[in-house]
């Protein structure tokens, strides 16, 4: 029995040994990953709140490892590390969902990253882009089941010329992104920029860029920010509002997947 459990249910061996799941009910993991900019790397202040684990939420560590997880969850820019959106995502979809179902948040995001460079796998803050993705992807495909993909990414694409493409560009990064998952009805979860950026308007031009392109693609859903605040730098959302961004992305999910 321990053989079958230990091929088929990788993450049903820690969890059954902290003694906190019934091994009569086939366990689930839902697994989701987190990418884009520093918005979705989280920039925000980690407080306690954020450091408690629990034990159906886990994410990776740097050396591609399961772990409980806890904040902050990016570790690619260790010097700019801040809460993201992803304890608070994986609190919600667990105190929705019965108690088999467990969920791996796997940070992906890296601050600065435009969206041309995620389609050429080009290299940002040392982070080959789409290759570290895919390795990422591959390590949740190993622990539970691809569910989704929450997308945070615009700042670095504000410019004209950036904007004429922006559409265009989302479209062809989701399609790389669902031929990575073997899935072409991923669902896509993209947080809109927030409403306190110095350059407004071409940050709103973005959110309205998403906008149209959700229309387009019946599995790809835009969550709205515009009441969040910002961290005080007119760039970055503050902890209150990376929280709440988790929640409204989970309650998405929740309703894709009827929970």
């Amino acid at each position: 029995m321990r053989n079958k459990i230990t091929k088929y249910y990788p993450i049903l061996i820690l969890l059954t040994l902290i003694g906190c799941i019934d091994t009569s009910q086939k366990p689930e993991t839902w697994v989701f990953l987190m990418a884009g900019q520093s918005n979705m790397a989280g920039r925000g202040v980690v407080e306690s709140q954020d450091t408690i684990t629990d034990s159906r939420i886990f994410s990776i560590n740097q050396e591609g490892e399961l772990i409980l997880a806890k904040e902050p969850l990016h570790f690619y820019e260790p010097n700019r590390a801040g809460l993201d959106c992803g304890l608070s995502f994986g609190e919600k979809i667990i105190s929705n969902t019965p108690e088999h179902i467990s969920v791996l948040m796997i940070p992906t995001a890296v601050g600065n990253s435009s969206i041309r460079q995620w389609i050429d796998n080009d290299t940002c803050r040392n982070v080959v882009l789409l290759s570290n993705f895919e390795e990422k992807m591959t390590i949740g495909k190993n622990h539970g089941k691809i569910k989704g993909i929450l997308w945070h990414q615009g700042e670095s694409d504000d410019g004209e010329n950036e904007l004429l493409n922006y559409k265009d560009n989302l479209k062809e990064l989701i399609s790389k992104f669902r031929n990575l998952g073997d899935n072409p009805s991923l669902p896509i979860l993209i947080g809109e920029l927030g409403s306190f950026s110095v350059d407004n308007d071409n940050w709103q031009k973005i959110n309205q860029t998403i906008h149209e392109y959700s229309q387009t693609d019946s599995r790809c859903y835009v969550i709205s920010t515009s009441d969040l605040k910002d961290k005080g730098d007119q760039i970055h959302f503050n902890s209150e509002g990376q929280r709440a961004m988790g929640e409204r992305f989970a309650n998405k999910i929740l309703e894709i997947f009827q929970y």
